[in-house]
């Protein structure tokens, strides 16, 4: 039974290496231990610091991102109906400016038209000018063959500018 009741000496040299190793660990190694515990705190410490930190520019980044892209879409907006309003005013333009040159085109065929009527009108009368005249040359020499009515047809016409005049 030895074995499971130790001596008197060696409890007490056992005690006293104990508190010999707990001052020597207290006094140099404890400090080390905290200070490394510490450090490595304070190391996981500034890494949450910086995970939030830059999780807090992400999101800061995302939003900015995010008004970026809004403002964006609003002039992308703004910039396609300002084309379409400038795309329908240049088709009402051309179509404006298609009018006044098919209505120009009309004003000239219908005056040409006219003009061309009146040619024809002024070349019919003269035709007709014409044919009267000859038929009337043709009347009149057959009618004037003796000299008594040619002198009545020329006092006749005297007579008659005598009256106008």
């Amino acid at each position: 039974m030895e074995l499971f009741t130790p001596d008197f000496g060696l409890i007490f040299w056992m005690f006293v290496s104990f508190g010999i190793l707990f001052l020597i660990l207290w006094k140099w190694g404890w400090p080390a231990i905290i200070k490394g515990v510490e450090s490595r705190a304070e190391l996981i410490d500034k890494g949450v610091e910086y995970a939030r930190d830059a999780k807090e520019q992400l999101d800061r980044a995302r939003e900015e991102s995010e008004k970026y892209i809004a403002e964006a879409r609003v002039r992308q907006a703004d910039i396609l109906r300002e084309a379409d309003k400038m795309k329908n005013q240049i088709i009402d333009e051309a179509r404006e400016a298609a009018r006044k040159e098919a209505a120009k085109v009309m004003d000239a065929a219908k005056q040409s038209i006219q003009q061309e009527r009146k040619e024809a009108q002024q070349q019919f009368r003269n035709e007709v000018s014409t044919f009267a005249l000859e038929i009337a040359q043709k009347v009149v020499k057959d009618q004037m063959k003796d000299s008594q009515a040619q002198a009545r047809l020329v006092d006749s016409l005297l007579e008659e500018m005598e009256t106008q005049n």
